[in-house]
């Protein structure tokens, strides 16, 4: 018989996490399909020609905007989050994130010559849209994750694993059924089967929360905290140790930046790599562009389970955020040095075998497992209570400065040359590595033992993020 948890869900069990983890693994699924089909889209779709139904932009002009609306979508969390905190709820907030986006996706799939509009104009309107919407669902749904889980409970690095291959799974379908709707029957067909994948992400959330989630993100959780403490809604200075793990959580931002500003070149200047460059003939089959995007997603489905079962196994022995962030940059750098490979085959070749793609995404997919979800799950832990979905907007920021800064080094293609950017990316990212591994042990200290493990009965325990 299921009861309720410290959070307020329901504690009914599936394979040793909450049922409520895989509610929201189904959820984030569909709504990462939409968005990623249309990302595997966007670049492609700005700078095909007009005659092929696409707004034929310039590369680096495509590159730019591609790197605007990223940035855009991950710093509207900030906002997003402290709606949701002091007066939407979690729940609330992802409901109306979700419909705006699905809007979003369906303006992007008007026909121009249909509708006698203009098609740039329809694009804004369409990517101004997605980016709202993303500001209420992303970082909320996030919160919630953490919040199934009492402080201490050593599932949490694992579930956030779990919930990013959820991520990954609808990404995995998106470059492969947009890619293959938009071959077939033209852009705005693909941008058609993103809208409704996200509106099958609020039809999930609507029908199933009330049973697997419970009271979860029903409440604004700065009112929670304030009734549960039985104080006023009055802000109480953060103590030091609040302000130390906030400390973590700002200086492993930094790094994170360096991380996406390479990472986030697999949507941009490696997807035009493959297109332009790459010999994509495969017994006699085309492997069309946007089929690449659908690597990385294969490669995290593959190895999430693997790593979110060494990180158990490990127990006292598991790395500590800071060594796997770490982990994640020096995987990214490796990831490059590949695409050093491919460009030193192209110029003697002519053009490049797919396999440096491949290499290169199987390594960014391993440091990405090794600092993201783990970055997710921090930020839960560290985050005072009060604050937990402004801090995951707050870290979902630092992705945005990322992701405009990778629009930006990609555009440097054309003046610089993709030796110098994809060189510039891997030793930046191995120096990063080793840097923060030698800071690694002053921030576990500022962690004040959030990251202890805690073998006790959970029930007892406080909940916490």
């Amino acid at each position: 018989m299921s009861t309720s948890s410290p959070s307020g869900a329901n504690s009914r069990e599936l394979f040793g996490h909450p049922a409520g983890l895989y509610l929201l693994f189904s959820t984030e699924l569909w709504e990462r399909f939409s968005y990623y089909a249309m990302r595997a889209l966007l670049v492609l779709y700005l700078t095909d020609a007009v005659t092929s139904g696409g707004l034929g932009w310039n590369q680096g002009d495509a590159l730019q905007l591609y790197g605007i609306f990223t940035g855009l979508v991950y710093i509207t969390p900030m906002f997003g989050g402290a709606l949701a905190d002091n007066w939407l709820g979690a729940r609330r907030a992802i409901l109306i994130g979700g419909l705006i986006m699905a809007a979003g996706q369906f303006v992007l799939a008007v026909p121009p010559d249909m509708s006698g509009l203009d098609a740039e104009m329809l694009l804004y309107v369409g990517l101004g849209l997605l980016i709202v919407g993303n500001g209420l669902f992303k970082p909320n749904i996030s919160t919630m994750v953490g919040d199934l889980y009492p402080q201490g409970d050593h599932r949490r690095d694992g579930a956030f694993t779990i919930f990013y291959m959820g991520i990954n799974l609808g990404a995995l379908l998106s470059g492969i059924v947009a890619g293959s709707m938009a071959e077939g029957y033209g852009w705005n067909a693909g941008f058609l089967v993103a809208g409704i994948g996200m509106l099958l992400a609020v039809a999930i959330q609507l029908i199933f929360a009330p049973r697997h989630l419970g009271e979860l993100g029903v409440e604004p959780s700065a009112r929670r905290e304030a009734r549960l403490s039985k104080r006023s809604t009055t802000r109480t200075p953060l103590s030091r140790e609040e302000r130390d793990r906030i400390k973590v959580i700002l200086v492993l931002g930094l790094f994170t930046i360096l991380f996406w500003a390479g990472f986030e070149q697999g949507g941009g200047l490696m997807a035009l790599y493959a297109q332009d460059y790459t010999d994509r003939m495969l017994m006699g089959f085309e492997v069309p562009a946007a089929w690449f995007q659908s690597l990385n997603p294969l490669f995290i489905i593959l190895l999430s389970p693997l790593l979110a079962g060494l990180w158990t196994r490990m127990n006292d022995r598991e790395p500590s955020s800071p060594v796997k962030f770490a982990f994640g940059l020096i995987a990214l750098g490796i990831g490059f040095v590949c695409m050093i490979g491919a460009v030193l085959e192209q110029k003697s070749a002519g053009s490049a075998s797919m396999m440096w793609l491949v290499g290169a995404f199987f390594f960014h997919t391993l440091g990405e497992l090794c600092l993201s979800p783990v970055g997710l799950s921090m930020v839960t832990k560290l985050s005072p209570v009060r604050m937990g979905a402004l801090m995951m907007g707050a870290w979902f920021a630092f992705v945005a400065l990322a992701n405009y800064l990778a629009g930006m080094i990609g555009s440097l293609v054309g003046e610089a040359g993709a030796m110098s950017v994809f060189g510039g990316i891997a030793i930046t990212g191995v120096l990063g590595g080793l840097l923060l591994l030698v800071f690694a042990g002053k921030l576990v200290d500022w962690m004040h033992g959030a990251e202890a493990r805690h073998d006790g009965p959970l029930e007892t325990q406080t909940s916490h993020g």
